[in-house]
């Protein structure tokens, strides 16, 4: 089956990714979030957390639920959650506001730590962008079918973050997890948001590339 449209043209005349479709919640991400660079080490720990908790599903449903995932996870404070313990794991498997999956919980307990480990050491938010040499990549994606589901700094990403401790953070997931964040400007070059994004490109992460 051929694939659908790579851009869809909205009632307010901009075109945007497919990805989206016509949800409200979903355009609002698409058009606010998605692709801006991110530099906030706790930000960061919160979006690899919330993308390893999507493997399986769609990101409309953690997306959905994510008011609910920083209530029950102290908002993604690093700090607080490397020191939850089983009765605090019950208590989440008990959440229906979240993904009740042990396993992923227990990640992410495991993640808090290495995160604290990490942010001492070096800090997350340059531990991670050195892959990408401290600057958003800018490639220039015409249709869906030329965007990649991983690529070499993801695979070299995911390695390092298991060596680390964290859990759920394959290649593709971490790849997804790149995209959302702004190291790769995977916006499609028809898209609106491609242009706004290319602007923020500009930062620089200290050290990243050194």
């Amino acid at each position: 089956m051929a694939p659908g449209p790579s851009l869809i043209v909205h009632p307010d005349g901009l075109a945007r990714c497919w990805w989206p479709g016509c949800d409200p919640l979903y355009v609002d991400y698409h058009d606010t979030e998605w692709g801006v660079p991110e530099t906030d080490g706790r930000a960061l720990f919160e979006k690899l957390i919330l993308d390893g908790f999507q493997a399986g599903l769609s990101w409309i449903t953690i997306l959905r639920k994510r008011d609910a995932f920083r209530a029950a996870f102290a908002g993604f404070d690093p700090q607080a959650i490397a020191r939850f313990d089983e009765a605090r794991i019950g208590a989440l498997m008990n959440d229906a506001g979240i993904v009740r999956n042990r396993a992923k919980i227990v990640a992410t307990i495991a993640g808090a730590r290495a995160w604290l480990a990490i942010e001492e050491r070096e800090g997350f938010a340059h531990f991670l962008w050195k892959f990408v040499d401290g600057c958003p990549a800018q490639p220039q994606y015409q249709t869906r079918e030329t965007v990649p589901t991983q690529n070499a700094q993801s695979q070299a990403m995911s390695r390092a973050l298991k060596a680390e401790g964290f859990g759920f953070c394959g290649p593709t997931i971490v790849y997804a997890f790149m995209q959302a964040v702004g190291m790769t400007n995977d916006h499609l070059t028809g898209c609106f948001r491609h242009a706004e994004c290319a602007a923020l490109a500009d930062i620089r992460i200290d050290g990243a590339g050194a």
